[in-house]
């Protein structure tokens, strides 16, 4: 039940220095400079000098699968539970892609319970890309006040495969989102895939200023897709909006070279999250352009996209891991999660000297040690 952790360099994400931190079931109870106790049953962790993280926050994984651009036979299978465990993801956010009928909210809701009863912690998104919004409960207010893990909507602009939303439908999701997080202790955000056409994400920008809606409740993504795209995103983040960078698929540029873009025109790192759109479906060509086979987009870029900040962009490790960690947890307002404090859940991630990921602690239970991935899912082949 209880777990102390000695001996750790922590970043909350800030910079507290050496601390030791007491674990107690699933909370962290104590967080000091030095911590000495005699109980019974306590697990002593000698972090030997670790630096020490809060978990990190993916709000944008394909948890059932995704895919389905060249046939049925291209759709993605379900996530396993030590994919987000090797690369310190231990709260993610599932969602729908292009595909609201093979892949359904039930299926992704059973999912979301699946990976909470697995070890970590995990929430979905209400719909899909299209228009009228695919719900459980009939409506996506319903679905944000009687679905505890619903945190949000999906919806997608200026992508060919959407359909093409007004700005009055845009803002009736907006509505139930807003009152149904009011009225169920959520945020509430209508998280918003935005797609290469050339239109980008003016609609979203008008919402805010000709509808005046608050931009907190509006979750814009891929937004680094095209240059012109992304110079929107930061005009957006400057009028106090949250935007997120994709790790995987389509970019202009490398997602941790985007965020030194957008420090240098002003964004605050606050603003700004990664994502990684994992588990979608790849496709594999030969050296002639041929279709060969697929592939399940990875889902460990957040984790390399913040190391290559640290490592080649020489950014402090309490700056650039907010991206995945508080970041997150201020768009999504998951309280209990993204920082390292007393009362919050012990979910943490240990990295060597080299900013090289060790140990994950999720809900209070080890899940990787020494690199070693000891729990798995209930359908992983166990070492």
């Amino acid at each position: 039940m209880f777990k102390l952790i000695k001996n750790s360099v922590l970043y909350a994400p800030e910079s507290l220095g050496k601390k030791d931190i007491l674990i107690c079931g699933e909370k962290i109870a104590l967080v000091s400079d030095s911590i000495s106790l005699n109980l019974p049953d306590l697990e002593i962790i000698d972090a030997n000098g670790k630096m020490v993280t809060p978990g990190f926050i993916d709000q944008h994984v394909h948890i059932t699968g995704a895919g389905g651009k060249h046939g049925f036979h291209s759709l993605t299978p379900e996530i396993a539970l030590s994919e987000f465990i090797s690369c310190g993801t231990t709260t993610v956010v599932g969602l729908l892609g292009t595909d609201g009928a093979t892949k359904n909210l039930k299926a992704l809701y059973a999912k979301t319970k699946a990976l909470d009863n697995e070890g970590i912690t995990a929430y979905m998104l209400t719909s899909y890309f299209g228009l009228p919004p695919i719900t459980m409960m009939g409506s996506v207010l319903d679905d944000m006040l009687f679905i505890d893990k619903v945190l949000g909507c999906k919806v997608a602009i200026s992508d060919e495969r959407s359909s093409f939303p007004t700005a009055k439908e845009l803002l009736a999701i907006l509505k139930d989102v807003h009152v149904g997080g009011l009225t169920s202790g959520k945020k509430g955000i209508m998280h918003v895939h935005l797609g290469a056409l050339k239109t980008n994400m003016q609609l979203l920008l008008d919402l805010v200023q000709q509808y005046d809606f608050p931009i907190r409740n509006i979750s814009p993504t891929h937004v680094g897709r095209t240059e012109p795209l992304f110079e929107e995103a930061i005009r957006f983040a400057k009028l106090g909006g949250m935007i997120d960078i994709t790790t995987g698929g389509t970019k202009f540029d490398e997602p941790y070279k985007q965020v030194l873009y957008a420090l240098k025109k002003g964004v605050p790192m606050e603003n700004m999250t990664f994502s990684s759109d994992g588990n979608a479906g790849l496709g594999v060509n030969d050296k002639d352009g041929n279709l060969i086979g697929f592939k399940k987009a990875p889902i460990d870029l957040n984790l390399k996209q913040v190391q290559k900040l640290v490592k080649e962009a020489n950014m402090p490790i309490g700056q650039a891991i907010q991206l995945v960690t508080s970041g997150p947890a201020r768009n999504l307002s998951l309280k209990n999660k993204g920082s390292v404090f007393v009362g919050g859940d012990a979910d943490l991630c240990l990295f060597d000297s080299n900013f090289n990921l060790t140990d994950v602690i999720a809900r209070g239970r080890v899940m990787m040690k020494e690199g070693e991935i000891i729990v798995r899912g209930s359908f992983e082949k166990k070492d």
